[in-house]
């Protein structure tokens, strides 16, 4: 409900986080323990609102986990490992988002990758596999860098958990096909914590495992490492979050490396609760959306089910409607048995 221009990038002159925040406090709902309710006195106050295609997510109107790129890309690692394992190509990847991704669902980098997919196979058929994939993640994409592959990775950690270098491999394949440098660098160091944290319990060392996977001398590597230290030294959430928006605000509103920042600032600031983690993340501003899902990602496999609120859990009623054929709708439960089998048949080859 979140992921809007005002909430994303701030209006006049006041932050997206500072917006975020006086949503929940106007509407009593600050410390933020639930979802997001649809109306706020800030409304008014600030000429801003929830956004109309996120309502089915709100605490007013909450039932089940209504589809979204974030899930839609999760089931679909999901589903792909299912039918080849770790054993696909960039190129798999493609020809299974044609397969079961309408292009009306895709967004910025992955709209144009997914178009430039339709459009030039003469490389392919002279053979030239490496030479189109450049062309597919370049041409006409100058959303290369953005958050898109970021977001597209936890369903391969799933499958990969516990096994961070794993988990940044297969998330390296899948962003190939629409990104370069950081865009891929952040879906490799995502891709690695949450693998990471199914063995790991300690976050400082599974933010370090997602480092380890991507360049040293990277600005990704560099702006992680800055987030992490505003995440030792902060006095409150509040102030998290005001540290952070003014050290990355010159990225786009969804760019990989703040918001890779973010995540990696939330969960470090969190501790062992998943709730400040999820919300810090939200409260950021920015990509909200998605840095909830990453991060919730993260404390989830590190904490397991039985230590996620109940609050957060009963609203969705194990329902999700993704809009990937085979999952809408599904039980979350069934997707959770069946990325452990997919685990279990990674950790036998």
């Amino acid at each position: 409900p979140l992921e809007t221009g005002v909430f994303m990038s701030g209006k006049d002159g006041i932050p997206g986080w500072k917006l975020a925040y006086e949503w929940f406090r106007q509407a009593g709902q600050y410390p933020v323990k639930t979802y997001t309710p649809i109306t706020s006195p800030a409304g008014s106050v600030y000429g801003i609102e929830t956004v109309d295609y996120g309502r089915k997510s709100t605490l007013e109107n909450i039932e089940y986990m209504e589809t979204d790129d974030d899930i839609r890309y999760t089931v679909l690692g999901l589903k792909l490992m299912e039918e080849k394992g770790t054993d696909f190509t960039t190129l798999d990847v493609g020809h299974f988002w044609l397969a079961n991704l309408p292009y009306e669902m895709v967004c910025t980098a992955e709209k144009q990758a997914y178009l430039n997919l339709c459009q030039e196979y003469d490389l392919l058929k002279e053979g030239k596999e490496e030479e189109f994939i450049q062309w597919v993640r370049s041409y006409r994409n100058p959303y290369r860098e953005w958050i898109g592959a970021q977001i597209r990775v936890d369903g391969y950690a799933y499958g990969a958990a516990g096994n961070p270098g794993l988990a940044a491999e297969l998330a390296f394949k899948d962003a190939s096909l629409s990104h370069v440098k950081n865009g891929i660098y952040g879906a490799m160091f995502c891709s690695a914590m949450i693998a990471a944290a199914f063995t790991e319990k300690d976050n400082r060392k599974i933010i370090e495992a997602g480092l380890s996977q991507i360049p040293v001398n990277s600005r990704l590597a560099a702006d992680i490492k800055t987030a992490v230290r505003i995440a030792e030294t902060a006095k409150s959430q509040l102030d998290l979050l005001e540290k952070i928006w003014n050290e990355f605000a010159h990225y786009n509103a969804v760019h990989t490396n703040n918001n890779a920042a973010l995540c990696a600032a939330a969960i470090l600031f969190a501790g062992d609760d998943f709730e400040t983690a999820i919300t810090t993340a939200v409260l950021g501003g920015w990509d909200t959306d998605c840095n909830g899902a990453t991060v919730g990602s993260v404390m989830g496999a590190k904490l397991g089910a039985g230590k996620i609120p109940e609050r957060w859990k009963a609203p969705l009623h194990d329902t999700l409607y993704s809009a990937v054929p085979g999952f809408h709708p599904i039980a979350i439960s069934e997707c959770a048995k069946r990325s452990q089998d997919v685990y279990r048949k990674v950790t036998q080859k």
